[in-house]
């Protein structure tokens, strides 16, 4: 029997680069380098496009300590001497979760988002951010861009569009009615995803003037949140993917939610208790499902779809010139003014 391969660290020569933190309202500007050896199973990726997500600008106002940016894409430059996956040259992308256990319950069946020693941008690994020149990955948790996919659009999906295809993927059947609630940054790309898994996409917005692009992404159904009793026909599920809850007196209701419906709450606020209608839960049957990111091989199986089917993010392209582009940024998102994803280009 053969020796196992001996796992080495492959040497590098340092390069300096910037990642970007929060400080006092402010983003900060923080050297690093390259350090002068990659372990086996890394990956050293020089950034070339990097979306901006709601939840960066989130870490950035409440003053988290991590490197932000979690939607990078870039070419690796190098590779750890046990890395097989990718090679230097190829066109990869990074996202919200950076590892986990690999021998845990949830990473034996695929669920390693869920793993208990996972580590995810913010919580677990706050020293890398594509918000930078350069971002080493691990092995597993680096993948590939397929070639039909542009590197701008690629950026937003690392997240939002793993975000989104992992709660279809687990709780949606072909020929079910998908409602959609809010056009936004996870919405317009929840509105493609779900059309081209076979779904009735019904949008419910509380703005007119995005029914004719919820149409153009795939919707099949536009209905105001003011005029509810329009609805044609209850949904099965009831994905939320606006930066606020609705009344959910008003939603939960089986001429709305058809009974047994499963309702996922995907961006609204974290922070405090949810306040639902006990009695519709319990006569109606509805199931509250909490979905954070896709695991791995979900994330791998999104950019094939995404590629397949031409599922694109609206992106907004800013050349990055420092921290202040990050910024402007920042307060675009707070104001609403981002349609519908951000993604710098970086230099």
């Amino acid at each position: 029997m053969s020796s196992p391969q001996k796992e080495t660290p492959t040497a590098l020569s340092g390069k300096e680069f910037n990642t970007y933190r929060s400080s006092n309202n402010k983003l900060t500007t923080i050297p690093s380098t390259i350090p002068s050896t990659l372990l086996p199973h890394q990956i050293l990726i020089r950034i070339t496009h990097s979306g901006v997500c709601y939840t960066d600008y989130e870490y950035f106002k409440y003053g988290s300590p991590a490197a932000l940016g979690h939607e990078g894409v870039g070419l690796v430059e190098a590779v750890g001497s046990s890395v097989r996956s990718v090679s230097i040259g190829d066109r990869v992308g990074t996202g919200f979760l950076r590892d986990s256990c690999m021998d845990c319950r949830y990473c034996l069946t695929g669920k390693d988002i869920w793993c208990l020693d996972r580590a995810v941008f913010g919580l677990g690994d706050i020293e890398q951010g594509s918000f930078s020149g350069y971002y080493i990955g691990k092995e597993g948790y680096v993948f590939k861009i397929p070639e039909g996919l542009a590197s701008a659009d690629a950026a937003p999906l690392q997240c939002a569009g793993a975000t989104v295809y992992s709660a279809l993927a687990d709780n949606v059947r072909p020929g079910d009615r998908v409602g959609i609630l809010g056009v936004g940054g996870l919405g317009h790309l929840a509105i493609q995803f779900a059309e081209k898994m076979g779904n009735q996409v019904v949008v419910f917005s509380t703005s007119r003037d995005k029914e004719t692009e919820a149409r153009g992404f795939g919707a099949s159904e536009f209905v105001l949140l003011g005029e509810l009793e329009k609805l044609s026909k209850p949904v099965d599920v009831l994905i939320i993917a606006g930066a606020k809850y609705p009344d959910w007196e008003k939603v939960l209701v089986k001429e709305i939610v058809a009974r047994l419906g499963t309702i996922i709450p995907l961006p609204a606020p974290t922070m405090g208790p949810y306040v639902l209608p006990a009695s519709q839960i319990f006569w109606e049957g509805y199931k509250l499902h909490s979905s954070l990111t896709a695991s791995r091989a979900q994330h791998v199986e999104m950019l094939e779809f995404a590629a397949r089917h031409n599922i694109k993010p609206a992106v907004q392209l800013y050349e990055f010139k420092g921290p202040e582009t990050v910024e402007d940024i920042f307060e675009k998102l707070g104001k609403n003014q981002v349609r519908y994803r951000a993604v710098l280009v970086m230099p």
